[in-house]
């Protein structure tokens, strides 16, 4: 008899429970705002934004109505799911990063106060306790059963739209880390960084920095108040939210929120409600307008800082959005920021490395083209693109005695301030080299020993020092030309069209064959001069490698382009460089240093050469003078015939006396009057003081007297000894060249 009875008394209470959801029914709204001003109270944090006091407001109202229909529809049927305004709550808490144990306790005394405004209703409909009891105990559980049902439904929701949330910023994360820093230059690096976050995180972003950090690295500080806006992007076209456009300066208030995170270097967060805009987010009632009708309601502030340094400070703002900014929007900001902030400095010091070393480079290489009566030249240098940097690339043209000259182009393998030093210092020991009138093999022998120094001296985090240099000797007497390669690509000559053909439309252009050496630095290993005869008004085209080479070009197709431009070359020098940069290097900046050197040779005419062959007998002094003074009179310079015939009486005494046969005398004419006086001994003449009582050893001592310049150049047998005399300002005018 029990089992009936129980049956009978539990279609009683579901009855029951149907009929007080019926009574109650016209009441959701009353129902649901008491249940609001309960929780008003209990967790006031479900009214802190419009967006959660809104959402609670249907979500409060759909539980009523849930749970009413769950005692009208016979509970035992079947399970009833959270209303849709609960999963949307819970999916906003996760956007918001509201830790969801807020959320179900206010479901927790949201259901409570509920059950408590149902049960008061009861016994308006019945008088008998003991239903109302039963009743009471089946609607306590019937509502814990749907608050854990729906609480578990709203907790996979919140879940869900974390774990949502967290892959797009891992995302975010993942395509700033590829995308901010691609380059080594500051703009781009801040433009990268605009870029990457308004894709998916903020509606405007804005990278201001320091005038002083655009500079140099040391000299940024947050108490230097300007700053420069170098980048900016919005979701809107024409950036409409900001008031300030890209390379304009501004400061901010000293009392705003900007300054004091650049003033603490902490990050903030800031959310603006309604027409509370703060006046360095509008610095005018125009601007004020348009953003409160764009709707800005959240603004990130990131200091920019590396390496202890203050850089600049980032704006994230968001309108569009509707989602404010959060505590883990501030989190993320911040790391993607630290990271462009390395980026950007590291953009700037390499800038500054990089301006340092192309200004010293650019220092040590000639300013000018020097005329020269042996060849004339044109020169161009071209710096490495950006991210590849400053090489040691350079080239000279060095005088050398004898109307000769020496044309050198070098590499240094490196880049930045090292390569550059390096460089320098290694021209300056060409020319000091080239100044004692070295070979072209035993000059590169001595630069070779000066890099193993070099690299001796050096620490180890510099890398081995290495560089490649290709030396050649014009003599525009002989018209013949020395030269050898440390490891450097062979110049090109270009040698003048035959008779009777169109001038420079026929001319030959072949790589001169000339043994290359190894690489400066290697040490132990020899190198090889080799010699040829260039006709005159001949082009030799000497060049690093950066003109024919790069990571998309094969160096036989860059010599073939360079070959066929030079075939064609015009009479212009400058205009021959300009064509030979155009055809080879057409998407300049190149990755590599360039340096390019083109000489056209000159030759003298013979009538402006005298040479005479000398016994080794002291009486053939007296008849050098002679030929001197005699030569010199052709050539109307006979008011120099005094110290030309002293001169070559003393240097052909020393070499009759010290040398060996045979003995030549050679005069030269060109800007200066040159007098050479050759034999086969080695042995080097020194000048000295002579004592009072010395019959000899003053005749060095009056030449370096008479002449501008004098000195001695070894050759493979012999020497040479010369001295230079300035033309007088009416002498003869001597037409170079000729």
């Amino acid at each position: 008899m029990a089992i009936p009875y129980l049956r009978t008394m539990g279609t009683e209470v579901d009855a029951f429970l149907g009929q007080l959801a019926r009574h109650l029914g016209p009441q959701r709204k009353r129902l649901a705002g008491l249940l609001l001003e309960r929780l008003n109270g209990e967790l006031p944090e479900l009214w802190e934004n419009a967006d959660i006091e809104a959402l609670t407001l249907e979500e409060t109202a759909q539980h009523v109505t849930a749970l009413l229909g769950l005692l009208e529809a016979r509970p035992g049927a079947g399970a009833s799911k959270a209303p849709p305004a609960a999963l949307d709550m819970g999916r906003l808490y996760a956007r918001r990063g509201i830790p969801v144990s807020r959320l179900l306790r206010a479901y927790r005394l949201g259901h409570l106060i509920l059950l408590e405004q149902v049960q008061a209703e009861a016994p308006r409909l019945t008088g008998d306790w003991r239903l109302i009891h039963l009743a009471s105990m089946r609607l306590v559980a019937l509502g814990f059963g749907y608050v854990d049902r729906s609480s578990e439904e709203v907790v996979a929701a919140y879940q869900e739209e974390r774990d949502h949330l967290l892959q797009r910023r891992l995302a975010l994360t993942d395509r700033a880390s590829k995308r901010i820093g691609t380059t080594l230059d500051i703009t781009r690096t801040a433009e990268e960084l605009t870029e990457v976050c308004t894709e998916d995180f903020a509606d405007l972003v804005t990278v201001d920095l320091f005038d002083s950090a655009l500079d140099a690295p040391g000299r940024g500080s947050p108490d230097a108040p300007a700053q420069r806006r170098v980048a900016q992007r919005s979701v809107l076209d024409g950036c409409p939210e900001s008031p300030l456009r890209v390379g304009e300066t501004h400061a901010y208030p000293e009392d705003s929120e900007p300054a004091r995170a650049l003033a603490t270097g902490r990050s903030v967060l800031t959310h603006i409600a309604g027409n509370g805009l703060p006046p360095w987010v509008a610095p005018s009632g125009s601007h004020g307008r348009v953003l409160r009708d764009l709707g800005l309601h959240s603004v990130l502030l990131v200091p920019l800082h590396a390496r202890g340094e203050a850089l600049g400070l980032v704006q994230c703002v968001r309108h569009r959005t509707s989602v404010p900014f959060g505590e883990e929007d501030l989190a993320l900001a911040q790391e993607i920021v630290s990271r462009a902030a390395v980026s950007i400095d590291n953009a700037r010091r390499y800038t500054q490395e990089r301006a340092t070393a192309l200004t010293l480079q650019r220092t040590l290489l000639p300013r000018t083209t020097v005329e020269q009566p042996a060849v004339e030249t044109a020169a161009r240098y071209l710096p490495a693109g950006s991210r590849a940097g400053v090489g040691g690339d350079w080239y000279d043209v060095i005088p050398l005695s004898g109307a000769r000259v020496a044309l050198v182009v070098g590499d240094v393998v490196g880049r930045g301030l090292h390569a550059a030093a390096t460089m320098g210092r290694l021209r300056t020991a060409v020319r000091a080299f080239a100044d004692i009138d070295l070979m072209p093999d035993e000059l590169l022998t001595h630069l070779d020993d000066v890099v193993i120094r070099m690299q001796r001296e050096e620490s180890p985090d510099q890398g081995e020092t290495t560089a490649t240099c290709l030396y050649a000797v014009y003599d525009p007497v002989s018209r013949r030309c020395s030269l050898a390669s440390a490891g450097h690509v062979p110049p090109t000559v270009v040698t003048p069209s035959a008779a009777g053909e169109a001038p420079r439309t026929s001319g030959r252009a072949e790589l001169a064959d000339v043994p290359v050496g190894p690489p400066l630095g290697l040490g132990g290993l020899p190198f090889e001069t080799a010699e040829f005869d260039l006709p005159e008004d001949s082009l030799l085209v000497l060049h690093t490698d950066g003109l024919i080479a790069g990571r998309t070009r094969d160096v036989d197709l860059g010599l073939a382009t360079l070959h066929e431009v030079l075939a064609s070359a015009p009479d212009s020098l400058e205009e021959t460089c300009d064509r030979l940069l155009t055809a080879l290097l057409p998407g300049r900046p190149a990755a590599d240093d360039v340096a390019l050197l083109v000489a056209r040779t000159r030759a003298l005419d013979p009538d402006r050469v005298a040479t005479m062959d000398l016994p080794s007998d002291p009486a053939a002094v007296s008849g050098a003078r002679r030929f001197a003074s005699d030569v010199l009179a052709a050539w109307g310079l006979a008011n120099l015939s005094f110290t030309t015939e002293l001169v070559v009486s003393e240097l052909v005494t020393n070499a009759i006396r010290y040398g060996k046969p045979p003995v030549r005398l050679r005069l030269i004419l060109r800007s200066t009057l040159i007098c050479e006086v050759s034999d086969a001994s080695s042995t080097t003449p020194h000048l000295r003081r002579a004592r009072s009582y010395d019959e000899g050893g003053r005749g060095l001592l009056l030449v370096a007297q008479c002449a501008e310049c004098w000195g001695t150049r070894h050759g493979r047998e012999g020497k040479v000894i010369w001295a230079e005399q300035a033309l007088p300002a009416e002498g003869v005018t001597v037409v170079e060249g000729t």
